[in-house]
């Protein structure tokens, strides 16, 4: 699969619309023809954190993208991630989880938060 998974970091800025930069690269990606993804986590961070006036307006954000599931693959990844990083580098499950849909699916990851994610078979997306 080619694309890019979006990480929350990433989709609370888009979804703000403040972030001149951000946006025009959100607007660019939107124009190509990959994949744009996100994960079932990151749909559950985001929605933790809306307000209800704003909730129509996120569902059509998450509307445009591809949402991808979790099986088993993913958790058993996930597992190897939390052994290998939560003790070194404090990694939680939600990341691990999300690291994992990136890597199973090769997909490209777009995040600002690269220091919660230093796995290295993990491929960033660069704007």
């Amino acid at each position: 699969m080619t694309g890019i998974l979006v990480d929350s970091d990433i989709l609370i800025e888009v979804f703000r619309g403040r972030n001149r930069i951000l946006l025009q690269a959100w607007h660019d990606l939107s124009q190509r023809e990959d994949l744009i993804a996100t994960s079932a986590i990151n749909v559950a961070e985001l929605w933790r954190g809306v307000l209800a006036p704003e909730r129509e307006a996120l569902r059509q954000l998450l509307a445009e993208l591809t949402c991808l599931p979790l099986d088993r693959e993913e958790g058993e990844l996930a597992g190897e991630l939390m052994r290998r990083y939560a003790p070194s580098h404090g990694l939680e499950l939600p990341d691990a989880l999300i690291a994992s849909v990136a890597v199973t699916q090769r997909l490209n990851f777009w995040t600002r938060n690269r220091r919660h994610f230093p796995m290295p078979e993990l491929r960033f997306y660069d704007v």
